[in-house]
């Protein structure tokens, strides 16, 4: 451990060695003391300078000698003389006793002194161990206020990763259910054109046929339930769109969030395993006072709550327009079938209508060519009875023509007479009777043939209905998407 405001020339790093005499000699005494200086308190600022006149004062190594020494002593040291042998015994400056004392005070000022160093030392010793126990117990709390920092951040990290896992999650799926939306929608628009084409060509049905029968009435409910469907899907993709656009926005202040929590994880992880001998540590002067926080651990709490519980109400509300827009999708594709069903059952009937009626027309129109046929056959046999009955009436004119020539008394009304005037009128009314009966017989056939064209544009127009439902209407109708495609699968 390195030791805090120690300097590497401190002479307590490289101790002197112990001198092998217990006292050290006077000539050293005065000298010994001069290069040494005590330990710097903590409290006191590492940039002073090395000065030892900081703490101790040079104390001159002449001590006074005024008390004892005469008027005529008091020379200066360049007046004396320089050898002792020039001394007499009258010159003397201290006495035995001073001498003495002088021991004696040297040893108890020692041993004051020893005393002093010995219990400095010792406090001082037990100073560094206090300091390094407590700031080895502050370095260890603020390790662990680290680990827990550590754990809370990495607890908040996990949730965050756990709810934008649940939120990529829940937007894919919906995502797919939009798209599911956007291609059921664009199925949609080929039901609906099929329906309009089927009443466009329905219109050009001809005469009688064009009726608004139950096909033309259930065409439309197709039209009309088609376009409902397409309403509420076109509302429900509006919907999803505004929901894909929340669930991004909370899904990204989950991903700022996680990365700040990362950094954060990585820094704190760093300074949590920092000791002393790692590389890397160093002064930062000021920095405790510096205060760049923007937050206290409850509201730092709060936000990422808020972020999962914003998220997780985003996913609530995903969740349920994915699974309305499901159960809208399913529902529609239920509804356009069932239409479907029922137009197709419509056109069945009215082709079975139609056909029936056409073949009934056929049949019709068969028995109106043969009464024709029958018809024409018995006006050629009036004509034919009608020239017969001609020669029955000239031979009965002649015969009453030729007895008109008979002379005088012989112009007789006889029998004969009678019966030829009678002949003539029964053959006559025959005659008219066989001739109304051919006009008759004319009218019949002209009725016949009116009958016959009717029955015939009947016919085609029944052949046309016919063709329009069957043909055009009924293999258009067989290109209608199944329900997988109803639904967005395919």
């Amino acid at each position: 451990m390195e030791r805090v405001g120690c300097t590497l020339t401190s002479t307590y790093a490289h101790p002197r060695p112990t001198p092998t005499n217990f006292l050290p000699a006077i000539s050293t005494m005065a000298s010994s003391y001069r290069d040494r200086f005590p330990h710097s308190n903590l409290t006191h600022s590492l940039s002073l300078p090395w000065r030892p006149s900081t703490y101790y004062k040079v104390a001159s190594s002449y001590p006074s000698v005024a008390p004892y020494c005469t008027r005529s002593q008091r020379v200066s040291e360049n007046a004396m003389l320089p050898f002792v042998s020039n001394r007499t015994t009258f010159f003397t400056r201290y006495t035995p006793d001073d001498w003495y004392r002088s021991n004696l005070t040297n040893y108890q000022e020692s041993n004051t002194s020893r005393h002093n160093s010995e219990k400095l030392r010792v406090d001082t010793s037990r100073l560094i161990q206090d300091k390094y126990q407590q700031t080895r117990k502050t370095q260890a709390d603020t390790t662990q206020n680290l680990g827990e920092r550590v754990n809370d951040i990495g607890f908040w990290k996990s949730e965050i990763i756990h709810e934008l896992d649940e939120m990529i999650g829940e937007t894919n799926a919906l995502i797919d259910v939009k798209k599911r939306l956007e291609r059921a929608l664009m199925e949609t628009e080929a039901p609906l054109q099929v329906a309009r084409e089927c009443l466009f060509h329905r219109e050009k049905r001809m005469g009688i046929d064009l009726v608004h029968d139950e096909v033309e009435t259930q065409l439309l409910t197709e039209v009309d339930t088609i376009l409902c469907c397409q309403e509420r899907m076109k509302l429900h993709l509006d919907k999803a769109i505004a929901q894909l656009a929340a669930d991004r926005a909370s899904q990204h202040e989950l991903e700022k969030d996680l990365s700040d929590k990362q950094t954060a994880y990585r820094i704190d992880d760093k300074c949590h395993h920092l000791r002393n001998t790692s590389d890397g540590v160093g002064y930062f002067r000021g920095v405790e006072r510096v205060d760049a926080t923007v937050s206290v651990p409850e509201s730092w709490a709060k936000f990422t709550d808020d972020n999962i519980l914003r998220s997780q109400s985003e996913r609530a509300a995903s969740a349920k327009l994915r699974d309305d827009t499901e159960n809208l999708l399913v529902v529609t594709a239920n509804e356009m079938w069932n239409q479907f069903n029922k137009v197709n059952l419509c056109f069945t009937n009215r082709i079975a209508e139609t056909a029936d009626a056409k073949n009934k027309i056929q049949m019709h129109l068969a028995k109106t060519l043969q009464e024709i046929f029958q018809t024409e056959m018995t006006i050629e046999s009036i004509k034919k009875a009608i020239k017969d009955k001609t020669a029955f009436l000239k031979v009965a004119q002649t015969r009453l023509d030729e007895r008109t020539r008979r002379p005088n008394i012989e112009l007789c009304r006889d029998m004969a007479q009678l019966r030829l005037v009678n002949e003539v009128h029964e053959v006559d009314d025959t005659i008219q009777t066989l001739q109304q009966r051919l006009r008759d017989a004319e009218d019949t056939l002209q009725s016949l043939v009116h009958t016959k064209a009717t029955l015939e544009h009947d016919l085609a127009v029944k052949a046309n209905s016919l063709y329009i439902d069957q043909e055009k209407c009924m293999s258009m109708r067989k290109s209608y998407p199944n329900t997988l495609r109803l639904v967005g699968f395919c």
